[in-house]
Protein backbone atom coordinates (compact mmCIF):
# COMPACT_ATOMS: atom_id res chain seq x y z
CA UNK A 1 0.00 0.00 0.00
CA UNK A 2 1.83 2.98 -1.19
CA UNK A 3 0.08 6.26 0.59
CA UNK A 4 2.56 8.73 -2.00
CA UNK A 5 1.07 10.58 -4.42
CA UNK A 6 1.64 9.02 -8.23
CA UNK A 7 4.41 11.32 -10.29
CA UNK A 8 0.97 12.52 -12.78
CA UNK A 9 -0.52 13.80 -9.22
CA UNK A 10 2.25 16.13 -8.15
CA UNK A 11 2.81 17.50 -11.12
CA UNK A 12 -0.28 18.56 -11.81
CA UNK A 13 -1.06 19.62 -7.92
CA UNK A 14 2.03 21.65 -8.44
CA UNK A 15 0.98 23.07 -11.57
CA UNK A 16 -2.15 24.28 -10.24
CA UNK A 17 -0.14 25.70 -7.35
CA UNK A 18 1.94 27.72 -9.38
CA UNK A 19 -1.16 28.96 -10.75
CA UNK A 20 -2.11 30.04 -7.77
CA UNK A 21 0.77 32.03 -6.80
CA UNK A 22 1.31 33.52 -10.05
CA UNK A 23 -2.63 35.40 -10.41
CA UNK A 24 -4.42 34.70 -7.29
CA UNK A 25 -1.69 35.14 -4.32
CA UNK A 26 -1.61 38.95 -4.62
CA UNK A 27 -5.46 39.76 -4.14
CA UNK A 28 -6.06 36.91 -1.56
CA UNK A 29 -7.11 39.17 1.29
CA UNK A 30 -8.99 41.61 -0.72
CA UNK A 31 -11.09 38.40 -2.26
CA UNK A 32 -11.91 36.92 1.01
CA UNK A 33 -13.55 39.66 2.21
CA UNK A 34 -16.10 40.40 -1.23
CA UNK A 35 -19.19 40.23 -1.34
CA UNK A 36 -19.77 38.75 -4.76
CA UNK A 37 -18.50 36.22 -6.82
CA UNK A 38 -14.98 35.72 -7.81
CA UNK A 39 -15.85 35.85 -11.41
CA UNK A 40 -12.28 36.84 -12.55
CA UNK A 41 -10.86 33.77 -10.36
CA UNK A 42 -14.01 31.46 -12.63
CA UNK A 43 -12.66 32.65 -15.92
CA UNK A 44 -8.65 31.65 -14.72
CA UNK A 45 -9.97 28.66 -13.68
CA UNK A 46 -12.14 28.27 -17.19
CA UNK A 47 -9.10 29.24 -19.11
CA UNK A 48 -6.66 26.68 -17.39
CA UNK A 49 -9.00 23.83 -17.59
CA UNK A 50 -9.94 23.63 -13.66
CA UNK A 51 -13.81 24.08 -14.19
CA UNK A 52 -15.56 20.93 -14.41
CA UNK A 53 -12.65 18.43 -13.49
CA UNK A 54 -14.78 15.73 -12.37
CA UNK A 55 -17.39 16.38 -15.63
CA UNK A 56 -17.31 14.29 -18.63
CA UNK A 57 -15.31 15.63 -21.73
CA UNK A 58 -18.66 14.56 -23.90
CA UNK A 59 -20.27 17.06 -21.71
CA UNK A 60 -17.53 19.67 -21.79
CA UNK A 61 -15.45 18.86 -18.73
CA UNK A 62 -11.68 17.56 -18.33
CA UNK A 63 -13.32 14.08 -17.54
CA UNK A 64 -10.91 13.71 -14.36
CA UNK A 65 -11.36 12.15 -10.74
CA UNK A 66 -12.76 13.37 -7.35
CA UNK A 67 -8.85 13.04 -6.14
CA UNK A 68 -7.34 15.61 -9.54
CA UNK A 69 -10.51 18.14 -7.84
CA UNK A 70 -9.39 17.49 -4.26
CA UNK A 71 -5.71 18.18 -5.45
CA UNK A 72 -7.06 21.41 -7.07
CA UNK A 73 -9.00 22.42 -4.55
CA UNK A 74 -5.74 21.72 -1.86
CA UNK A 75 -3.10 23.55 -4.46
CA UNK A 76 -5.06 26.71 -5.15
CA UNK A 77 -6.29 27.32 -1.83
CA UNK A 78 -2.83 27.39 -0.88
CA UNK A 79 -2.30 30.71 -2.69
CA UNK A 80 -5.89 32.03 -1.93
CA UNK A 81 -8.74 30.29 0.44
CA UNK A 82 -11.71 31.91 -1.15
CA UNK A 83 -10.24 30.65 -4.81
CA UNK A 84 -10.66 26.86 -3.48
CA UNK A 85 -14.89 27.95 -3.93
CA UNK A 86 -14.54 28.26 -7.67
CA UNK A 87 -13.13 24.59 -7.52
CA UNK A 88 -15.75 23.12 -6.02
CA UNK A 89 -18.60 24.87 -7.43
CA UNK A 90 -17.00 23.99 -10.61
CA UNK A 91 -16.89 20.15 -9.91
CA UNK A 92 -18.10 19.08 -6.52
CA UNK A 93 -21.46 21.27 -5.95
CA UNK A 94 -24.76 20.81 -8.06
CA UNK A 95 -23.03 20.61 -11.15
CA UNK A 96 -21.79 16.65 -10.76
CA UNK A 97 -25.40 15.66 -10.08
CA UNK A 98 -26.41 18.06 -13.55
CA UNK A 99 -23.95 16.75 -15.52
CA UNK A 100 -24.70 13.12 -14.67
CA UNK A 101 -28.75 13.53 -15.04
CA UNK A 102 -29.38 16.41 -17.15
CA UNK A 103 -31.00 16.27 -20.73
CA UNK A 104 -28.36 17.15 -23.76
CA UNK A 105 -30.65 19.83 -24.18
CA UNK A 106 -30.33 21.02 -20.66
CA UNK A 107 -26.44 20.77 -20.64
CA UNK A 108 -26.18 22.82 -23.76
CA UNK A 109 -28.11 25.30 -22.06
CA UNK A 110 -26.65 25.84 -19.29
CA UNK A 111 -23.18 24.00 -18.60
CA UNK A 112 -21.09 25.71 -21.54
CA UNK A 113 -22.05 28.64 -19.81
CA UNK A 114 -20.96 27.11 -15.87
CA UNK A 115 -17.63 24.99 -17.50
CA UNK A 116 -16.37 28.58 -19.30
CA UNK A 117 -16.67 30.95 -15.93
CA UNK A 118 -19.53 32.59 -17.06
CA UNK A 119 -22.39 31.34 -14.62
CA UNK A 120 -23.07 29.12 -11.56
CA UNK A 121 -25.19 26.79 -10.54
CA UNK A 122 -26.91 26.61 -7.45
CA UNK A 123 -28.92 23.63 -5.64
CA UNK A 124 -32.42 24.81 -3.81
CA UNK A 125 -32.75 21.77 -1.10
CA UNK A 126 -33.02 23.21 2.81
CA UNK A 127 -36.32 25.11 3.47
CA UNK A 128 -37.65 26.72 6.25
CA UNK A 129 -39.03 23.97 7.68
CA UNK A 130 -36.73 20.95 6.15
CA UNK A 131 -32.87 21.40 7.04
CA UNK A 132 -31.62 18.02 7.83
CA UNK A 133 -35.10 16.20 8.07
CA UNK A 134 -34.54 17.51 3.72
CA UNK A 135 -37.12 14.91 2.89
CA UNK A 136 -39.76 16.69 4.94
CA UNK A 137 -39.40 19.54 2.31
CA UNK A 138 -42.74 20.92 1.15
CA UNK A 139 -41.74 22.88 -2.44
CA UNK A 140 -43.79 21.00 -4.65
CA UNK A 141 -44.97 20.70 -8.71
CA UNK A 142 -48.51 20.68 -9.71
CA UNK A 143 -49.40 19.40 -13.53
CA UNK A 144 -50.71 21.69 -15.51
CA UNK A 145 -50.89 20.61 -19.21
CA UNK A 146 -47.76 19.48 -20.90
CA UNK A 147 -45.83 20.82 -18.01
CA UNK A 148 -45.61 22.05 -13.89
CA UNK A 149 -46.28 24.87 -11.76
CA UNK A 150 -43.99 25.36 -8.68
CA UNK A 151 -44.62 27.15 -5.34
CA UNK A 152 -42.70 26.95 -2.04
CA UNK A 153 -39.31 28.09 -0.82
CA UNK A 154 -35.71 27.65 -0.18
CA UNK A 155 -33.27 28.63 1.95
CA UNK A 156 -29.33 28.60 2.67
CA UNK A 157 -28.52 28.26 -1.06
CA UNK A 158 -25.01 28.38 -1.51
CA UNK A 159 -24.38 31.10 -4.78
CA UNK A 160 -28.06 31.61 -5.42
CA UNK A 161 -27.83 35.55 -5.12
CA UNK A 162 -25.94 35.52 -8.47
CA UNK A 163 -26.83 32.16 -10.09
CA UNK A 164 -27.98 31.78 -13.28
CA UNK A 165 -30.03 28.75 -12.92
CA UNK A 166 -31.26 26.80 -9.64
CA UNK A 167 -31.17 22.93 -9.14
CA UNK A 168 -34.31 22.57 -7.39
CA UNK A 169 -35.21 19.67 -4.95
CA UNK A 170 -38.92 19.54 -5.41
CA UNK A 171 -42.52 17.18 -4.74
CA UNK A 172 -43.79 15.40 -7.88
CA UNK A 173 -45.77 13.51 -4.42
CA UNK A 174 -46.07 11.83 -1.43
CA UNK A 175 -43.25 10.47 0.66
CA UNK A 176 -39.59 10.08 -0.52
CA UNK A 177 -40.42 8.74 -3.56
CA UNK A 178 -42.37 11.50 -4.56
CA UNK A 179 -39.11 13.89 -4.78
CA UNK A 180 -37.38 15.06 -7.97
CA UNK A 181 -35.91 18.01 -9.24
CA UNK A 182 -36.19 20.63 -11.84
CA UNK A 183 -33.79 23.41 -13.30
CA UNK A 184 -35.25 27.17 -12.68
CA UNK A 185 -34.00 30.50 -14.15
CA UNK A 186 -33.24 32.67 -11.30
CA UNK A 187 -34.92 35.60 -13.60
CA UNK A 188 -38.49 33.49 -14.47
CA UNK A 189 -41.62 34.73 -13.52
CA UNK A 190 -42.85 34.03 -10.09
CA UNK A 191 -38.88 33.48 -8.70
CA UNK A 192 -38.60 36.10 -6.09
CA UNK A 193 -35.78 36.89 -3.82
CA UNK A 194 -35.84 38.12 0.00
CA UNK A 195 -33.97 40.57 1.79
CA UNK A 196 -30.30 39.06 1.61
CA UNK A 197 -28.77 38.20 4.63
CA UNK A 198 -24.89 37.56 5.86
CA UNK A 199 -23.57 33.96 6.86
CA UNK A 200 -21.05 34.71 9.87
CA UNK A 201 -18.37 33.40 6.74
CA UNK A 202 -19.72 37.08 4.92
CA UNK A 203 -20.98 35.06 2.25
CA UNK A 204 -24.97 36.36 1.61
CA UNK A 205 -27.71 34.48 1.14
CA UNK A 206 -31.46 35.23 0.65
CA UNK A 207 -34.47 32.90 0.72
CA UNK A 208 -36.24 31.91 -2.57
CA UNK A 209 -39.78 32.00 -3.24
CA UNK A 210 -41.45 30.44 -5.93
CA UNK A 211 -44.73 31.81 -6.58
CA UNK A 212 -46.76 29.69 -9.39
CA UNK A 213 -43.16 29.19 -11.06
CA UNK A 214 -44.37 27.59 -14.77
CA UNK A 215 -41.82 24.65 -15.31
CA UNK A 216 -41.34 22.91 -18.84
CA UNK A 217 -40.89 19.37 -19.04
CA UNK A 218 -37.30 20.05 -20.85
CA UNK A 219 -36.34 21.97 -17.48
CA UNK A 220 -37.49 18.39 -15.27
CA UNK A 221 -33.82 16.64 -14.44
CA UNK A 222 -35.16 13.86 -12.04
CA UNK A 223 -38.98 12.66 -11.67
CA UNK A 224 -40.35 10.83 -8.69
CA UNK A 225 -38.07 8.58 -7.49
CA UNK A 226 -35.08 10.68 -8.06
CA UNK A 227 -34.42 11.49 -4.52
CA UNK A 228 -31.81 8.86 -3.69
CA UNK A 229 -30.02 9.36 -7.15
CA UNK A 230 -29.65 13.32 -5.90
CA UNK A 231 -28.41 11.80 -2.75
CA UNK A 232 -25.91 9.80 -3.71
CA UNK A 233 -24.60 12.90 -5.92
CA UNK A 234 -24.47 15.03 -2.95
CA UNK A 235 -21.91 13.13 -1.42
CA UNK A 236 -19.23 14.92 -4.17
CA UNK A 237 -20.40 18.16 -2.71
CA UNK A 238 -19.81 17.06 0.98
CA UNK A 239 -16.44 16.01 -0.46
CA UNK A 240 -15.85 19.29 -1.86
CA UNK A 241 -16.67 20.71 1.30
CA UNK A 242 -14.56 18.40 3.25
CA UNK A 243 -11.74 19.07 1.18
CA UNK A 244 -12.00 22.85 2.00
CA UNK A 245 -12.25 22.70 5.27
CA UNK A 246 -8.75 20.98 5.94
CA UNK A 247 -7.31 23.31 3.18
CA UNK A 248 -8.36 26.41 5.00
CA UNK A 249 -7.23 24.66 8.32
CA UNK A 250 -3.74 23.75 6.73
CA UNK A 251 -3.79 27.51 5.45
CA UNK A 252 -3.89 28.97 9.08
CA UNK A 253 -1.60 25.98 9.83
CA UNK A 254 1.13 27.33 7.97
CA UNK A 255 0.70 31.22 8.84
CA UNK A 256 0.82 30.16 12.52
CA UNK A 257 4.19 28.36 11.61
CA UNK A 258 5.88 31.05 9.80
CA UNK A 259 4.84 33.60 12.76
CA UNK A 260 6.43 31.08 15.39
CA UNK A 261 9.35 30.70 13.14
CA UNK A 262 10.12 34.87 13.40
CA UNK A 263 7.83 36.35 16.13
CA UNK A 264 9.91 36.99 19.36
CA UNK A 265 8.79 36.95 23.13
CA UNK A 266 10.08 37.14 26.60
CA UNK A 267 13.54 36.97 24.20
CA UNK A 268 12.76 33.84 22.55
CA UNK A 269 11.45 32.48 19.56
CA UNK A 270 7.94 31.29 19.56
CA UNK A 271 8.52 28.05 18.03
CA UNK A 272 10.79 27.07 20.86
CA UNK A 273 8.57 27.26 23.49
CA UNK A 274 6.51 23.67 24.52
CA UNK A 275 3.72 24.76 24.72
CA UNK A 276 3.34 26.13 21.58
CA UNK A 277 5.37 23.21 20.25
CA UNK A 278 2.16 20.77 21.39
CA UNK A 279 -0.42 23.14 19.69
CA UNK A 280 1.36 22.41 16.19
CA UNK A 281 2.06 18.81 17.13
CA UNK A 282 -1.44 18.10 17.50
CA UNK A 283 -2.44 20.45 14.54
CA UNK A 284 0.30 18.05 12.27
CA UNK A 285 -1.96 15.31 13.47
CA UNK A 286 -5.26 16.55 13.13
CA UNK A 287 -4.41 17.77 9.33
CA UNK A 288 -2.41 14.37 8.58
CA UNK A 289 -5.59 11.90 9.59
CA UNK A 290 -7.93 14.28 7.82
CA UNK A 291 -6.07 13.96 4.63
CA UNK A 292 -5.78 10.16 4.77
CA UNK A 293 -9.64 10.33 5.01
CA UNK A 294 -10.53 12.70 2.44
CA UNK A 295 -7.85 10.66 0.03
CA UNK A 296 -9.34 7.47 0.95
CA UNK A 297 -13.03 8.75 0.08
CA UNK A 298 -12.17 10.59 -3.04
CA UNK A 299 -9.95 7.54 -4.54
CA UNK A 300 -12.84 4.64 -3.55
CA UNK A 301 -15.37 6.50 -5.29
CA UNK A 302 -17.12 3.85 -7.61
CA UNK A 303 -18.44 5.61 -11.14
CA UNK A 304 -17.52 9.28 -9.60
CA UNK A 305 -19.20 8.70 -6.38
CA UNK A 306 -18.02 8.07 -3.29
CA UNK A 307 -18.88 5.71 -0.60
CA UNK A 308 -21.96 7.61 1.74
CA UNK A 309 -19.87 6.36 4.56
CA UNK A 310 -16.36 6.87 3.87
CA UNK A 311 -17.44 10.46 3.34
CA UNK A 312 -19.36 10.73 6.39
CA UNK A 313 -16.37 9.73 8.24
CA UNK A 314 -13.98 12.42 6.19
CA UNK A 315 -16.61 15.06 6.07
CA UNK A 316 -17.28 15.14 10.18
CA UNK A 317 -13.51 14.39 11.08
CA UNK A 318 -12.10 17.43 8.39
CA UNK A 319 -14.65 19.62 9.01
CA UNK A 320 -14.27 19.65 12.82
CA UNK A 321 -10.08 19.45 12.30
CA UNK A 322 -10.35 22.46 9.83
CA UNK A 323 -12.23 24.22 12.58
CA UNK A 324 -9.90 23.15 15.27
CA UNK A 325 -6.29 24.32 13.76
CA UNK A 326 -7.87 27.33 12.68
CA UNK A 327 -8.66 28.29 15.96
CA UNK A 328 -5.22 27.39 17.47
CA UNK A 329 -3.74 28.62 14.48
CA UNK A 330 -5.53 32.59 15.47
CA UNK A 331 -4.88 31.49 19.20
CA UNK A 332 -0.89 31.68 18.07
CA UNK A 333 -0.81 34.70 16.03
CA UNK A 334 -2.78 36.39 18.69
CA UNK A 335 -4.13 39.81 17.71
CA UNK A 336 -3.00 39.36 14.32
CA UNK A 337 -4.69 36.18 14.29
CA UNK A 338 -7.82 38.06 15.18
CA UNK A 339 -7.82 41.22 12.92
CA UNK A 340 -9.02 40.98 9.41
CA UNK A 341 -5.29 42.18 8.40
CA UNK A 342 -4.83 38.18 8.31
CA UNK A 343 -6.93 35.28 6.26
CA UNK A 344 -6.31 33.16 9.61
CA UNK A 345 -9.79 34.45 11.37
CA UNK A 346 -11.65 33.84 7.47
CA UNK A 347 -10.63 30.39 7.67
CA UNK A 348 -11.88 29.85 11.41
CA UNK A 349 -15.16 31.41 10.16
CA UNK A 350 -15.43 29.36 6.82
CA UNK A 351 -14.79 26.27 8.57
CA UNK A 352 -16.88 26.76 11.28
CA UNK A 353 -19.73 27.08 8.78
CA UNK A 354 -18.96 23.48 6.66
CA UNK A 355 -19.80 21.89 10.12
CA UNK A 356 -23.46 22.69 9.24
CA UNK A 357 -23.10 23.41 5.93
CA UNK A 358 -23.95 19.68 3.59
CA UNK A 359 -24.42 17.68 6.24
CA UNK A 360 -23.93 18.61 9.81
CA UNK A 361 -21.47 16.88 11.86
CA UNK A 362 -24.31 15.63 14.18
CA UNK A 363 -26.40 13.62 11.34
CA UNK A 364 -23.22 12.40 9.70
CA UNK A 365 -22.59 10.54 12.98
CA UNK A 366 -26.00 8.97 12.46
CA UNK A 367 -24.97 7.76 9.59
CA UNK A 368 -22.04 6.30 10.67
CA UNK A 369 -23.34 4.85 13.63
CA UNK A 370 -25.85 3.16 11.27
CA UNK A 371 -22.43 1.46 9.51
CA UNK A 372 -21.20 0.60 12.81
CA UNK A 373 -24.62 -1.56 13.66
CA UNK A 374 -25.58 -2.40 9.91
CA UNK A 375 -28.89 -1.08 10.52
CA UNK A 376 -30.85 2.19 10.19
CA UNK A 377 -32.14 4.39 12.95
CA UNK A 378 -35.17 6.83 12.50
CA UNK A 379 -34.94 9.99 14.33
CA UNK A 380 -38.44 10.47 14.09
CA UNK A 381 -40.98 9.76 17.38
CA UNK A 382 -42.75 6.31 17.22
CA UNK A 383 -40.40 5.22 13.81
Amino acid sequence: MDFRLSEEQLKFRDAVARLGDRHLKAGARDRAHAVDYPWDVARLMADNGLLGITIAEQDGGQGGSLMDAVLAIEAIATACPRSADVIQAGSFGPIRVFAEYGTPWQKERYLKKILAGEAVISVGMSEPEAGSAVTDLTTHLTAEGDGYRLNGAKVFSTHAPYAEVLLVYARFGPGVGGIGSVLVDTKAPGVKFGKRSSFMSGEEWAQIYFENVRIDPAMVVLKEGGFKKQIAGFNVERLGNTARSLALGRYAYEEARQWALQRRQFGRLLCEFQGLQWKFAEMKMKLDAGQLLLYRAACNADSGFPSPEETAIAKAYCNQAGFEVASEAMQVLGGLGYSQESLVEYCMRRCRGWMIAGGSIEILKNRIAEGVFERSFSQRPGA
